[in-house]
């Protein structure tokens, strides 16, 4: 599987309403994003059935990137069912991003 852009048009579009979205907020002038990247690419590879991987570029999309209210990159958000329900601010090891480290509850 790969890791899908979106922008502030596609975004909604693309978050599974069942099930779970695994959104990378980051910017292409950011090294840990472009450290980050493999990693996830890693994970579509291995979860991707299971779990949709996408991609938004802060720069080119900051109503999105606002509406989630990030404010460094990279920030990963899961979203469970349409929901946020982590938010990872910062490079994280791989493990942190795999599924089943997810927590169930909606962020505030």
């Amino acid at each position: 599987m790969s890791i899908e852009a979106v922008n502030d048009e596609t975004f909604a579009a693309h978050i599974k309403p069942e099930g779970t979205t695994l959104v990378e907020f980051g910017a292409v002038w950011c090294p840990p994003c472009k450290a980050l990247l493999p990693m996830l690419q890693e994970l579509s590879d291995e979860q991707g059935k299971q779990v949709r991987f996408l991609e938004v570029d802060c720069d080119e999309s900051p109503e999105t990137a606002s509406r989630y209210q990030v404010m460094s990159v990279p920030t990963v958000i899961v979203f469970q069912n349409g929901e946020p329900v982590e938010k990872l601010v910062g490079l994280r090891p791989k493990s942190v991003y795999e599924q089943g480290s997810f927590q169930a509850q909606p962020i505030k």
